[in-house]
């Protein structure tokens, strides 16, 4: 049996802009997917997939991949997407479904699939360096979306990354000396970014706007102090809600904050990022958001 394991990610700049080639900073979590795999040379030409959620089974699968049906599984619409994915895998590996031989893959994501820490890219980088194919073109074909979630999971490292005109990325030290005076606070729900993504796609915007997010995302790179860093964040949550004509996270849920919160990814769920002040735990408490990581607990 081997295993391999991805990190989740946090994207900490340029959101939806992402999209339209807006320089953004992503970061690994320490909390990430496992997967394991064991082949068994019996003629049957079977996956038999296994997915835990914090090791409890959620999902089961029985695939025949000669002839790409599922033969039994307790959550069809699951099942189906994981024979799509799979079937990607089979045509651009030159080494994996080409004999018929039986699969066990296993795979266990160790956080709350409601976190938003990327069950989706930490799985689909896991296959692809299982059956060593290319995890962009992978996700792709498979899912869409920047694969900035690709490029963190497969460095294992923070990056900064551009989709437009080419996907490139580069690893950086991300490393900054107020670390720990930062916090994740997650806001109870997973949010759609479908939808906010539509929202994005219906506006016009202008090459100077995606230029200046790329120089947020330089200036936060670089800070070296909390003051500029909170400066800067409030300045890029208050561009993304003029652009958007939405409100802020912080105008919704958390208007007498004495920081900034800064919201990490699709606008209105998953985590948003703060910092420390006297009774900040209490504050979220009263406001309802009880889960509160701080910096060491849960960026890698």
């Amino acid at each position: 049996m081997g295993e391999i394991f991805s990190p989740g990610k946090l994207m900490l700049t340029s959101e939806y802009f992402a999209m339209d080639g807006a320089l953004v900073l992503a970061v690994p979590t320490k909390l990430g997917q496992e997967f394991s795999f064991k082949e068994k040379n019996d003629e049957k030409s079977l996956i038999c997939w296994e997915a835990y959620h914090q090791n409890k089974l959620w999902l089961k699968a029985v695939i025949d991949y000669q002839n790409w049906q599922i033969l039994e599984t307790n959550i069809p619409s699951s099942a189906e997407f994981i024979l799509k994915t799979l079937k990607n895998v089979q045509a651009l590996s030159t080494i994996k479904f080409k004999n018929n031989f039986t699969y066990h893959l296993t795979t266990n994501l160790q956080f709350p699939a409601d976190y938003g820490l990327g069950s989706s890219s930490t799985l689909m980088n896991n296959l692809a360096e299982w059956a060593e194919v290319d995890p962009f073109y992978l996700n792709k074909i498979s899912l869409g979306g920047s694969g900035y979630d690709i490029a963190v999971a497969k460095e294992k490292s923070a990056i900064i990354f551009q989709s437009v005109p080419e996907v490139k990325y580069e690893k950086v030290d991300f490393d900054p000396p107020f670390k720990n005076e930062l916090i994740f606070i997650h806001l109870n729900q997973k949010q759609d970014s479908r939808e906010g993504i539509s929202l994005y796609k219906s506006k016009t915007k202008s090459q100077k706007l995606v230029d200046e997010f790329s120089d947020l995302t330089r200036n936060i790179l670089l800070c070296s102090e909390l003051e500029n860093f909170s400066e800067l964040m409030l300045i890029h949550e208050q561009r993304i809600s003029n652009f958007l004509e939405i409100p802020t996270v912080k105008a919704r849920f958390f208007a007498d904050c004495p920081v900034f919160i800064k919201s990490l990814g699709a606008w209105g769920g998953d985590f948003v990022m703060s910092s420390k002040f006297e009774g900040f735990k209490d504050y979220f408490w009263g406001k309802g958001f009880h889960t509160i990581f701080e910096y060491s607990d849960l960026i890698n």
